[in-house]
């Protein structure tokens, strides 16, 4: 997983975590604190707002990194909006029930945005695999005639027999196939990152 990929996730862990932290201000979780043996302790004491708000705005600056990439606009407007309700909450009039619900919101918008990254890598695997050049200029290793091939889209040519010489070539040790070692472009299962040979 990518670090830019999981900027919003990495946000709504820390938001989780000051809460958790701050059992005085979020009275809902304060059990996990007891269940700690830790009682009712204020851990974070004055810095529970700034620490809360900071990882609300990591939160939405990751939201926003990765709707430049799939474009969807649910999980941006969600995240702003959440981000809203926790700085009108802290700055006007504290309310736990808007806090929780801005939490919630920023948890959706994150998972939401899971999906939406893990659906457009996807996309774009597809898209590589169409992309890929078919066309190489091999090298025979004996003689060093060169010669443009196709190359087979979805499988391995483990063998070529040169046009010059007639010398039947195969793959250095570690290559799949013989583009892929004496050819100018690598075969196009090699190219969107697939193995051509399982």
């Amino acid at each position: 997983m990518k670090l830019k990929e999981s900027i919003d996730r990495i946000g709504v862990l820390g938001i989780l975590i000051a809460v958790v932290l701050s059992p005085c201000c979020f009275p809902l979780f304060a059990f996990v604190l007891t269940a700690l043996g830790l009682g009712t302790k204020e851990l974070l004491g004055s810095w529970t707002p700034y620490v809360f708000k900071t990882m609300a705005l990591i939160s939405i600056l990751g939201v926003f990194m990765a709707f430049r990439q799939h474009k969807n606009y649910f999980p941006l407007i969600i995240s702003l909006l959440s981000g809203f309700l926790i700085f009108y909450t802290y700055h006007q009039e504290f309310n736990a029930f808007i806090i929780y619900a801005a939490m919630l919101g920023l948890l959706v918008a994150s998972g939401y945005n899971y999906f939406l990254i893990k659906k457009h890598r996807l996309c774009n695997a597809y898209e590589n695999h169409d992309r890929a050049l078919s066309m190489s200029i091999i090298t025979c290793p004996i003689c060093s005639f060169r010669k443009e091939e196709q190359m087979p889209n979805d499988s391995c040519q483990f063998f070529y027999e040169c046009s010059n010489c007639h010398h039947l070539i195969k793959p250095k040790k570690g290559d799949c196939c013989v583009f892929c070692s004496y050819g100018t472009v690598k075969c196009p299962p090699v190219q969107t990152g697939k193995s051509c040979c399982s």
